[in-house]
């Protein structure tokens, strides 16, 4: 028997890349499910739950510190059963307790800690623990001994405690449906609320940390197109401007090859300083908010940009069967401080190093007054210490003021800057890279696939339709059971697993509705009925409207939450009411938009007291009740004339819009004008307002003046 198989424990079997690197801990880890549940209770001992991910820095470093600590692992496997849980493998049971330790401490975080009974009820929490007492504040090993020695003298005090929030959190979850009084009043404050916070110099909404948080911009576009608010579509541009400039943006993307995305988060105000992961969420929606910038502005930056990530995510993320993998790692080796795992080591430069690899005084004078690259380093926010005499790029000038410094034209500075840039890829790539974590999640794939959806839609380019419809049939036929009525989570590994919770069919259904209207494909059509029906039966609440983020089979999470937050992800409640909406347009059932709006209902205390919570909800609420259009095409889809016509549509930002193509096989739920003809000999297109259609028109240049007089 080998050394790994004698310390295995029992996360050696799953398949999350987060568990797998716990599963030579000294900890006796059990995953989420009944063996843990049935021996804490069986031994009347304590749940310890650490909840995490794989590309986590500071679960990394607890895992180093605590849980490879013999003497901390002897005290967990003695005084607990110990859980570890990938957060984004059980999304639910994440938030369950992170609503419990947000609540009880005022802060959240990962790696969450949580005690729990053995019917799991919370009684203490937090993040990051250290290990021995640090500053006056009690260490993990401390904590251990102290809820240990608790349990024993008063568990009795422990499961009152624990049973009053879950009776709290069962009352606020139930609270009454909440009409709206005002909906523009509800977008007023919203808008309010994003002004007062904006930050004018360096873009984004607060101070450090920044997130990028794309809801909101999707909102402030929506906002802007529906009300002419001028400042709404500055703030929304400006920021992705400033964002696209700053080191959250890697600068160091080669077409066809890889490199560019954006990480995480931004720790200083400026953009400048991420923390380095990379996730899949956060690019495919800023690839869509980049589109939309471009769709609302006309202005090329933005349009780069998304297809700066598109070819990232397309040339790194991205499975050979066409599923899109889940995030790559803040941390990688720095072979130059002893094979030491470092944050940001892999995109990291010093002045000395890019001289050398840049090998020409003129394109290495260009490239440090472009980038701001500093002999000391350039990071002026350093909390860690980590990036000393180190820079990170972050375009400090402008290709226009870099122009005019050096004496050449734009297009000279943009060729010498892509030569650069292709010679730190070549260097870059001979580094271990970050790893990666190559789970697929049915979730996040559904959000890449709306994206690429739109980009080929905004920017004509078929490998973008082409990847997005890989992706959609990868998750049908791998993580969809049509017998069974059930859609999974996540596959890795050849391994397809977890019941899929309501973001996951939310957010697919969302990717397949953009992906119909992309390609006009039937199949997307009904497969996203046929997914939100299903959806309804496992998710919805037919007493209060909403939809609960675990199914009702669902056993293993105590308690089923609504979610009524847009956060780094939209919630799956926002995402489903526009999804029904759309449904409804385009198809003409009612029962979809009234299960809308008791969604938004559902909602509606949010809405009326916080509404900056919810930027995706409102969005779904101006589709409901603010004007809304059809275009509806027929003839042939390859036609040159119907490419003219589809450009019309796809180059304006139509937020209220959905488009369709009268088909055969579409006959039975489609909602075209009877003046249409589903096998017309010639390319037209009907625009209709609400519920007036116009005519049928077959000329481009018409049907850009038909939309240029008629939304106004």
């Amino acid at each position: 028997m080998t050394q790994v198989e004698r310390t295995m424990n029992r996360l050696g079997l799953e398949k999350s890349p987060y568990l797998l690197q716990h599963a030579l801990n000294p900890v006796d880890w059990f995953p989420w499910g009944e063996e843990a549940f049935e021996k804490a209770e069986h031994e009347n001992i304590p749940l310890f739950l650490s909840v995490g991910y794989s590309t986590c820095h500071w679960c990394h470093v607890m895992e180093r510190e605590s849980f490879e600590n013999r003497e901390i692992a002897e005290l967990l496997n003695h005084n607990f059963v110990s859980i570890k849980v990938d957060r984004e493998e059980l999304p639910d049971v994440d938030r369950l307790y992170m609503n419990y330790v947000q609540s009880s401490t005022g802060s959240g975080g990962w790696p969450m800690s949580v005690w729990l009974t053995p019917e799991r009820k919370p009684f203490y929490g937090g993040s990051y623990f250290p290990p021995e007492d640090r500053y006056g504040l009690p260490g993990f090993k401390t904590i251990l001994l102290s809820i240990a020695r608790l349990w024993k003298s008063n568990k009795r005090k422990i499961i009152e405690s624990s049973s009053r929030f879950f009776n709290s959190l069962d009352q606020f979850s139930r609270k009454n449906p909440h009409a709206l009084a005002g909906e523009d009043e509800a977008q007023n404050k919203c808008f309010g609320w994003l002004e007062t916070n904006y930050d004018s110099e360096f873009g984004g909404f607060g101070g450090a940390p920044k997130f990028p948080r794309p809801v909101l911009l999707n909102f402030l576009f929506n906002y802007a197109y529906h009300t002419g608010n001028k400042k709404a579509l500055m703030m929304a541009l400006n920021t992705l401007k400033k964002m696209a400039e700053g080191g959250i943006r890697d600068h160091i993307g080669v077409t066809g090859k890889g490199g560019g995305g954006f990480a995480r988060y931004s720790t200083d105000a400026r953009w400048h300083i991420p923390h380095f992961e990379k996730m899949l969420y956060d690019n495919a929606q800023l690839a869509a908010s980049y589109l939309e910038a471009f769709q609302c502005s006309g202005d090329a930056f933005y349009k780069s940009v998304a297809q700066d990530i598109f070819n990232y995510v397309l040339c790194d993320m991205t499975s050979p069967d066409g599923g899109f993998y889940s995030a790559e790692d803040a941390d990688s080796i720095d072979a130059g401080s002893g094979n030491v795992k470092k944050e940001g080591a892999f995109y990291l430069w010093s002045a000395d190093e890019l001289r050398e690899i840049l090998d020409n005084e003129m394109l290495s004078a260009i490239f440090f007054f472009t980038y701001g690259i500093n002999v000391e380093g350039n990071a002026m926010h350093d909390p860690h210490g980590e990036f000393i005499d180190k820079n990170i790029l972050m375009q400090q000038a402008t290709i226009e003021e870099t122009a005019e410094k050096f004496e050449k034209t734009t297009e000279e500075i943009n060729a010498v800057l892509d030569d650069a840039r292709a010679k730190l890829y070549a260097a870059r790539v001979k580094r271990l890279r970050p790893f990666l974590d190559d789970k697929i999640l049915t979730a996040w794939n559904g959000l890449m696939i709306s994206a690429l959806a739109k980009g080929y839609r905004v920017l004509h380019h078929e490998p973008y339709l082409a990847a997005a419809r890989k992706a959609a049939d990868f998750i049908l036929d791998k993580l969809y059971d049509r017998k069974k009525g059930l859609l999974l989570r996540r596959y890795r590994d050849g391994n397809a697993a977890i019941a899929g919770k309501a973001e996951d069919y939310a957010f697919f259904v969302h990717g397949l509705i953009d992906l119909y209207e992309a390609s006009f494909e039937p199949q997307y059509l009904l497969t996203a009925l046929e997914l939100a029906e299903l959806q309804d039966s496992l998710f919805y609440d037919t007493a209060q409207g909403g939809y609960f983020s675990t199914a009702v089979n669902d056993k293993t999470v105590p308690f089923r939450l609504k979610e009524d937050y847009d956060g780094a992800e939209p919630s799956a409640n926002s995402v489903s009411a526009l999804n029904l909406l759309r449904l409804s347009e385009i198809t003409g059932d009612e029962k979809f938009s009234i299960k809308a709006e008791e969604t938004i209902t559902s909602c509606g205390s949010m809405l009326a007291e916080n509404s900056h919570a919810l930027p995706q909800m409102l969005v779904a609420l101006n589709f409901a009740h603010k004007r809304k259009s059809r275009v509806v095409f027929s003839g042939d889809l390859h036609a040159p004339e119907m490419a003219k016509m589809l450009a019309v549509v796809n180059e304006r930002y139509l937020p209220g819009n959905v488009i369709m193509h009268a088909s055969n096989e579409l006959v039975g739920i489609q909602r075209f004008p009877e003046s249409m003809q589903t096998g017309a000999a010639h390319p037209q297109a009907s625009v209709c307002i609400d519920r007036t259609c116009l005519m049928p028109i077959n000329d481009p240049k018409m049907l850009a003046e038909t939309f240029d007089r008629v939304m106004q």
